[in-house]
């Protein structure tokens, strides 16, 4: 049940302040570095403190509390974007974007919560950023975490971190033209000898219209091969609709003298939703659609729970046993009524659909770790997981004069998941400069799904996943290293994607098929290899350049097929795709290039360029998934000298452009531009005020859809316009 109002908000904000406290006393706990250090003192510096992007050998970057909380972000898509080689999809402030390393998702990239994946249903943008403790970024895959990370990694981990008698509340509103928002947060822990706890909680609400058509209608337009065009319809229409939600991640930690720990931490999610639209299709010249006018109202309930007991047990000689186990249930239930009008006739379409979902998950993991010979750290371990899905589909239709005879259906589904990985992995210091990671990770997946209007399908998949990392520290350099990755990764088809029942449209057509499933469908397999370069030149300063390649089999794209007189989209196996990537990033304090005395001010930059071909789709612009093909980030920092004031900027761009998806389907997607400001006020040790405003070019995001073949084109435009939002967090500390 959705709490009311006034305690959700008082609850949200006590969660937010919190995390803050935690992050910034994190950072504060390292050593500070000496404006003036004598000579050895720099060395003794340097080696102490641990960076794990500079010193772990396999790649990763890690993102603190702090830099999440920047700019009082309340999606976690909106922290990711500003990250190098990290894109959002979509248009500039609206949820719902895709998350891309070297610019592909869609399962590509590998989204983790403490570790695991999510289950099906969850959203990263029903997460508050303040119950975040850091973000992993891993560019290669480690044996540790599943190998199902073509693209790459991004693990959220929720806070950990315990501080005595920490108590923290945020309490933000924010809005625009077409939004408004309200969010609150709590962090509350504290130490009592042994024994500390930690209380991170959010709510949050957001309320949106979108009248995009109004202003700018979609269109369609259609062609004969000889060019005479036999289709024009403008598409106008609107839509309004109310999140809300709220997150709870209470944690116990027993610490024990002899090193040993044991640590209970749960996670709650909760949340509705709510939408209305309605879209009218004028047609001016050729075959009108099956409706002319679309109203639809639909409904989301969902709720998200998680358990997890971590136990650690210390050996002499440095060996260390971890033990975990989880269990996780999700349920939800999602309400549609679709009405379809026909002018001059009325309402020939009343139908009403009620799918009723849930999840229920137990894994075990484990893992032992221990230095077997002089310079080298062996570790291996298992995961292991049960997973069961059902879910419940009711359609009913009225019978109405002008409409087509009711299409009622009743459709049961249910699957169940068997997942066994087992790796080792060894990390060997060859030579203080010179280090080594070699894993081996094998992963197995039996599916089996079963339903009222489905034939009983099983799937059975294993993958050894070899990998190799290695990172050279240069000689008679004092930051300048070399990194090396070889990996074997996949991507498994989502349950989902398995299933044959169709999922039917409104208006069917090119541009709005039914959707249906592959029993078929096969993981797909890819070797990648990874190299970069990293210049450590002061304290903060990096300048790297990464280089990378995947090769794919197996490549899945979305079949378009005409059935029955019906457009289906269904998944399907398309041969091999190429992909590869080159970033480059720059991050520095400006004392590190002039005199001690310049003004706090720290900058960075990216810049992404990705290139890839899928060999069964001709070119040109044959990228894989509508891969991103160039990205930048710009950011700059300052801070006042007496600390009191903290501001700065961020301008981040995605490149579109023409892609080729299969023989006879093209899209094009216009470049994304987002200019992000923040400032922070402290007035006191106990009360800051953050200010943010996003998306301030306020740029329209266009996306175009074409479909050939013999009978000739038909084509979709639509424009989505945005504006700009702000937004005001008071933080509090008591």
């Amino acid at each position: 049940m959705m709490p009311r109002r006034p305690p959700v908000l008082r609850l949200t904000v006590i969660a937010t302040a919190v995390l803050a406290l935690q992050a910034q006393a994190q950072q504060q706990e390292q050593p500070a570095a000496s404006e003036e250090p004598a000579p050895a003192l720099q060395k003794v510096e340097v080696r102490s403190s641990y960076d794990p992007r500079r010193d772990d050998t396999a790649s990763k970057m890690i993102v603190s509390s702090e830099e999440i909380a920047k700019y009082g972000d309340t999606s976690v898509t909106d922290v990711l974007k500003r990250l190098p080689g990290i894109t959002v999809s979509g248009a500039a402030g609206r949820a719902g974007g895709e998350i891309r390393m070297r610019g592909l998702g869609n399962g590509y990239t590998q989204i983790l919560l403490n570790g695991e994946r999510a289950p099906a249903g969850f959203s990263l943008d029903t997460l508050s950023p303040d119950l975040i403790e850091r973000i992993e970024i891993l560019h290669a895959a480690s044996a540790e975490y599943s190998t199902q990370s073509i693209a790459g990694t991004i693990n959220v981990v929720l806070k950990k971190a315990v501080k005595t008698a920490q108590r923290d509340i945020k309490l933000g509103v924010g809005g625009g033209r077409d939004a408004r928002s309200g969010t609150g947060s709590l962090q509350w822990s504290d130490k009592d000898g042994k024994f500390s706890y930690s209380l991170a909680a959010s709510v949050y609400r957001h309320d949106y219209r979108y009248e995009d058509a109004a202003s700018q209608p979609a269109l369609e337009q259609g062609y004969l091969p000889d060019g005479t065009q036999n289709l024009l319809r403008r598409i106008s229409g609107n839509s309004d609709g109310r999140s809300e939600g709220i997150n709870l991640s209470p944690r116990l930690n027993w610490s024990y003298p002899d090193g040993d720990s044991l640590a209970l931490q749960f996670f709650l999610n909760a949340g509705r939703s709510g939408n209305r639209s309605g879209s009218h299709a004028e047609t001016l010249l050729g075959a009108r659609p099956a409706y002319d006018r679309n109203d639809s109202v639909s409904g989301n309930r969902q709720g998200f729970a998680r358990a997890d007991v971590n136990w650690v047990r210390k050996f002499e000689g440095g060996a260390r046993l971890e033990l975990g186990a989880r269990a996780q249930t999700t349920g939800s239930s999602a309400d549609t009524h679709p009405l379809g009008y026909v002018d001059n006739v009325g309402l020939v379409l009343d139908r009403k659909v009620r799918v009723e979902a849930s999840y229920d998950s137990v894994s075990s993991t484990g893992k032992y770790s221990t230095p077997w010979m002089a310079g080298h750290a062996l570790s291996m371990g298992w995961d292991g997981t049960y997973s069961q899905r059902a879910e419940d589909r009711r359609q009913r239709e009225q019978a109405l004069p002008g409409g087509a005879p009711p299409a009622d259906s009743d459709d049961d589904y249910h699957s169940r998941v068997r997942l066994l990985a087992l790796y080792a992995q060894d990390e060997w210091d060859i030579t203080p400069r010179w280090s080594m990671y070699a894993g081996l990770r094998w992963e197995g997946i039996a599916t089996r799904s079963f339903g009222d209007s489905q034939e009983s399908t099983q799937q059975r998949s294993s993958v050894w996943s070899p990998l190799l990392q290695t990172l050279w520290k240069l000689p008679d350099t004092k930051g300048d290293q070399l990194r090396l990755a070889l990996t074997r990764t996949y991507k498994s088809p989502s349950t989902s994607n398995l299933i044959p029942r169709r999922s039917l449209s409104t208006n069917n057509s090119q541009f709005d098929p039914d959707r249906q499933g592959n029993p078929g469908l096969q993981p797909e397999l890819a070797l990648g290899v990874d190299a970069s370069y990293e210049h450590y030149w002061a304290e903060g300063a990096l300048l790297s350049a990464r280089a990378s390649a995947r090769r794919i089999d197996g490549y899945t794209r979305q079949g378009l097929l005409l059935v029955d007189g019906r457009w289906v989209s269904m998944p399907v196996n398309d041969g091999r795709a190429e992909t590869q990537t080159v970033e480059l990033e720059a991050k520095f304090p400006l004392r590190a290039v002039l005199a001690a005395t310049a003004p706090a001010i720290d900058l960075r930059a990216s810049l992404g360029r990705n290139w890839s071909q899928v060999r069964q789709v001709p070119g040109p612009g044959n990228r894989l998934d509508q891969q991103t093909p160039l990205s930048g980030n710009l950011g700059i920092d300052y801070k006042t000298p007496d600390g009191m004031l903290t501001a700065g900027g961020s301008l981040v761009f995605t490149g579109g452009g023409p892609v080729r998806i299969a023989q006879q389907q093209y899209a094009y997607t216009s470049p994304r531009r987002d200019l992000d400001l923040y400032a922070l006020w402290k007035f006191n040790p106990k009360n800051q005020l953050r200010l943010a405003v996003s998306n301030l070019l306020a740029q329209d995001f266009e996306s175009n859809t074409i479909y050939m073949d013999a009978s000739g084109t038909i084509a979709r435009n639509n424009i989505s316009p945005s504006s700009p939002q702000a937004r005001a967090t008071m933080e509090m500390k008591f």
